[in-house]
């Protein structure tokens, strides 16, 4: 982080333009009386007197680097320290196959459920300050992808590299805050949520959804979860053999009791995202419910760099002295 440390100095460079017209103003060109041009006329001028504003060029370019230098630049680092625990956050994603209907639109170009998904949560990341967020990823089985951690540019560049299909077909809900409750015991905090992101209904992993919200519920976990897409059918680009890729509609089916149940037993609330304004709304409404005071001790260090342009000044001076006392140097 750059900065100037005394920037009310910049001040005296007013006085520049002020000194250029002053010298102007005195300059007494020599004149010399003669009958007729025609016997100066092929004359050549004095290098001398061309280059002659070399001089004024050196004096201002060291008064101006004597202004900046006594500015005081500074390059540091600054440094956060947080000194209150904040929350415990884990962003569970389902990743089925069914995250791929296309359904959604994002800057007004067609985009699949996941997709929507990481750009919602990705702007809700950026709002947290000082809270832990891990990430926990679901669907034939579950497994942490991030565990919960404070580096929010390391978390959002994870997000943005999940792929549909990579922890399979299905959806494990139950697995899926199995896990979640698993990284939350890790650190403790204030609070603990878990935030579970689906659009289909349980068919797979080893942990039901209700033992799962069982356990949350003693160890006063709260849940919020968000059901995406749309009822019905919804499209899919699938590539056909003989024609290629086209789009096809599919059958796809929340199981929003559930989801509700596991919302109204730990404490949280369920919601349907239909579209991604509906979806930025619901991660706006987690934000400002799960708030905490969190103190931030700021500091930084600074390096000074004016030495640098102090020295490049003597430098200018010194030749600018050598030049009037020797080519430049002017007669009585």
């Amino acid at each position: 982080m750059f900065r100037f440390a005394s920037p009310l100095f910049f001040l005296l460079l007013a006085a520049v333009p002020v000194a250029i017209w002053f010298h102007k103003k005195r300059i007494r060109r020599p004149v010399m009386k003669i009958g007729s041009v025609s016997s100066v006329r092929g004359l050549k001028g004095s290098i001398v007197l061309k280059t002659a504003w070399i001089l004024s060029f050196l004096k201002y370019t060291a008064f101006i680097l004597l202004v900046v230098a006594m500015a005081r630049p500074q390059w540091g680092t600054r440094h956060t320290s947080v000194l209150t625990e904040g929350v415990n956050i884990i962003l569970a994603v389902d990743l089925s196959e069914s995250m791929a209907a296309l359904d959604f639109k994002r800057k007004g170009k067609i985009v699949n459920r996941l997709e929507a998904v990481k750009g919602v949560v990705k702007e809700f990341i950026a709002k947290r300050n000082g809270d832990r967020i891990g990430l926990v990823v679901f669907g034939s089985q579950a497994y942490t992808q991030l565990p919960l951690n404070r580096d929010y540019n390391t978390i959002a560049t994870i997000l943005g590299e999940l792929k549909i299909g990579s922890a399979g077909p299905k959806t494990a809900i139950g697995d899926a805050i199995g896990i979640s409750l698993k990284r939350l015991k890790d650190i403790e905090s204030k609070s603990d949520i878990i935030i579970l992101l689906t659009d289909g209904r349980s068919n797979a992993g080893e942990l039901s959804p209700e033992a799962a919200t069982a356990i949350a519920e003693q160890t006063g976990v709260k849940i919020y979860t968000v059901g995406v897409g749309r009822k019905g059918k919804a499209p899919f680009l699938v590539n056909h053999p003989l024609l290629g890729q086209r789009y096809v509609y599919q059958q796809v089916d929340i199981d929003e009791t559930t989801l509700k149940e596991i919302a109204e037993l730990t404490g949280g609330l369920y919601f349907r995202a239909e579209n991604t304004g509906r979806l930025q709304k619901i991660y706006n409404i987690i934000d400002r419910m799960e708030k905490t005071e969190v103190k931030v001790k700021s500091f930084a260090e600074y390096s000074e760099f004016y030495s640098y342009l102090l020295i490049s000044a003597l430098i200018l001076m010194v030749i600018r002295v050598l030049l009037v006392n020797t080519k430049y140097l002017r007669m009585p």
